[in-house]
């Protein structure tokens, strides 16, 4: 009987990031822009438009922006808390691509003074 080679589903790169920049974090058109030089980076194609919207007014730590943008091979997803000045990112891609690039490009555009990150790998 011949052995199954093991092939990798995809891999998500979840990130935390910390006393983020408040301006950057609460600009609807700076995620945008984020969004876009990042799957230029990661060279993901994206599917369909951007969704950014603004909601969480119950809970002050709630309250900000989230994204959803799907790419051709999964999702990159976030969530922006103005209270806490934190981002919580996740890239999922069944494609491969540089997560460490990503990571740095993340914390610099959003200008994190600490980021704390977890790369799943899903068999």
């Amino acid at each position: 009987m011949k052995k199954k080679k093991k092939v990798t589903f995809g891999w998500e790169l979840v990130l935390n990031l910390y006393d983020c920049n408040l301006d950057i974090i609460s600009s609807k058109n700076k995620i945008q822009q984020y969004v876009n030089k990042l799957c230029r980076l990661i060279k993901m194609k994206k599917y369909g438009k951007t969704w950014i919207p603004y909601f969480g007014h119950k809970k002050p730590h709630t309250k900000g922006y989230s994204l959803v943008q799907l790419i051709e091979t999964s999702s990159i997803t976030g969530h922006f808390s103005e209270e806490k000045r934190s981002v919580y990112i996740n890239i999922f891609s069944c494609k491969a691509y540089d997560h460490k690039k990503a990571r740095a490009f993340t914390r610099q555009f959003f200008q994190a003074k600490s980021v704390k990150n977890t790369l799943l790998t899903r068999p």
